[in-house]
C-alpha cells in the first residue's frame, strides 16, 4: 500500500522531502512548483526550480500555474484524484479548493516551532532573534497562514555560530524524515493533530534588502545574529574602503570576540584578524566576500585587503 501524493514545492529546501517520499514507495501523481524564472549571467535564460528539475529526473509530470484562480487549474488538481497534497516551501497561499482537493487534505512541512515564526523566512528570523532551538513541523493546512493543527514536531538546536545556510540544510534533512513518518501514519490511519497554542505567535516576514546592512552600533550579540542569520543569502553587508574607494562587502560568518577592554567607535578594527567594535562588545569577522568575488576566509581576505587596527568600516 502507498499514498497517491501531489507534491508542491519549489526551492532546494523542498527537494529532500520530495525524494524521500518517492523513495518511501509513495506514488507521486504530479508535482506542482513555481514557474521557471529568468536567470543565468544575463538574466535571459528561464531556469526551472530545483523541485522541477528533480521531478523531471524521475519522469514525473510537472505543473506550474501562476496561481489557482483559473477554474481549469483547480479542476485539473482535483481530477488527479490524489490521497493527499504535501506542501514544502511552495511559494503560494493555497485556496480552499486546493486544500480540500484531495481525499485527506494537505500537509505542510514548516521550518519553525509553530506558532513562533509563521510565514516566509522562519529560518533567518529564528537566528536573527537569537533563538536556541527551532524545528520542523508537519501541519495540516487550513485557510490561515501556517495556522493549521500540528501532526509532527522534530526539534533542532541552533548552535552559537550556526548560519542560516547550515540550519537550512539541517532542517531540510530533518523535515524529509519527519514528513515520511507523518505520511506513514496517515496511510495507517493513526495520524493525529493538535491545535497550535494561541499564545506565542510571531511572524517571519520576508527579508527586505533595507535590513541587510550591518549596524555595528548594535550590541555584538545582535550584530553576530544578524550576520549569521542572513548568511549566505541575501547576505549581511558593510562598506569597506578599498584602494581609496568604498566597496560593499558581504559578511558571511562571524563569532563573538573578546575585546581587550579598549573602548572604540563602533565599526573600528580592534585587532587582527578583524575584531570589530560594536555598540557593546565586539565581533570577529570570519568569512567575507567582495562584490563579484568568491567567499574568502578572513585570512585570505586580509592578504589582499589589509585592514590594520584603528581602521573604521561603515
Amino acid at each position: 500500500m502507498s499514498l497517491r501524493i501531489i507534491f508542491m514545492g519549489t526551492p532546494d529546501f523542498s527537494v529532500a522531502t520530495f525524494r524521500a517520499l518517492a523513495e518511501a514507495g509513495h506514488e507521486i501523481a504530479a508535482v506542482y512548483t513555481q514557474p521557471p524564472r529568468p536567470g543565468g549571467r544575463r538574466g535571459l535564460d528561464l531556469q526551472k526550480s530545483p523541485v522541477h528539475q528533480a521531478a523531471e529526473q524521475l519522469g514525473l509530470p510537472v505543473f506550474h500555474p501562476v496561481n489557482f484562480r483559473d477554474p481549469a487549474d483547480r479542476d485539473h488538481f482535483v481530477a488527479l484524484k490524489a490521497d493527499v497534497a504535501v506542501v514544502v516551501a511552495y511559494g503560494l497561499l493555497l485556496p480552499e479548493a486546493i486544500l480540500k482537493g484531495t481525499r485527506l487534505g494537505a500537509y505542510n512541512g514548516h521550518a519553525s516551532l509553530l506558532p513562533r515564526w509563521r510565514g516566509a523566512a522562519p529560518i533567518q528570523r529564528a537566528i536573527m532573534a537569537g533563538d536556541l532551538q527551532t524545528g520542523m513541523m508537519v501541519m495540516k493546512m487550513d485557510k490561515g497562514l501556517d495556522t493549521g493543527p500540528v501532526a509532527r514536531t522534530a526539534m533542532v538546536d541552533i548552535g552559537p555560530n550556526m548560519t542560516a545556510g547550515e540550519l537550512h540544510d539541517r532542517l531540510s534533512a530533518v523535515g524529509a524524515a519527519t514528513m515520511v513518518d507523518a505520511m506513514a501514519a496517515l496511510e495507517a490511519g493513526t495520524l493525529t493533530t493538535v491545535a497550535q497554542p494561541e499564545e506565542g505567535v510571531l511572524y517571519a516576514a520576508k527579508i527586505d534588502k533595507s535590513e541587510t546592512r550591518t549596524d555595528f552600533s548594535r550590541p555584538a550579540t545582535e550584530v553576530h545574529n544578524h550576520i549569521r542569520g542572513l548568511a549566505p543569502f541575501p547576505g549581511a553587508w558593510t562598506e569597506i574602503v578599498i584602494n581609496g574607494k568604498p566597496e560593499r562587502v558581504k559578511l558571511l560568518a562571524s563569532e563573538l570576540a573578546q575585546p581587550d577592554g579598549v573602548r572604540a567607535l563602533p565599526g573600528t578594527v580592534l585587532d587582527e584578524p578583524l575584531g570589530i567594535a560594536c555598540g557593546v562588545g565586539a565581533v570577529r569577522l570570519v568569512r567575507l566576500q567582495k562584490a563579484g568575488g568568491k567567499p574568502l576566509s578572513v585570512e585570505d581576505f586580509l592578504r589582499g585587503t589589509p585592514l590594520p587596527p584603528g581602521t573604521v568600516i561603515a
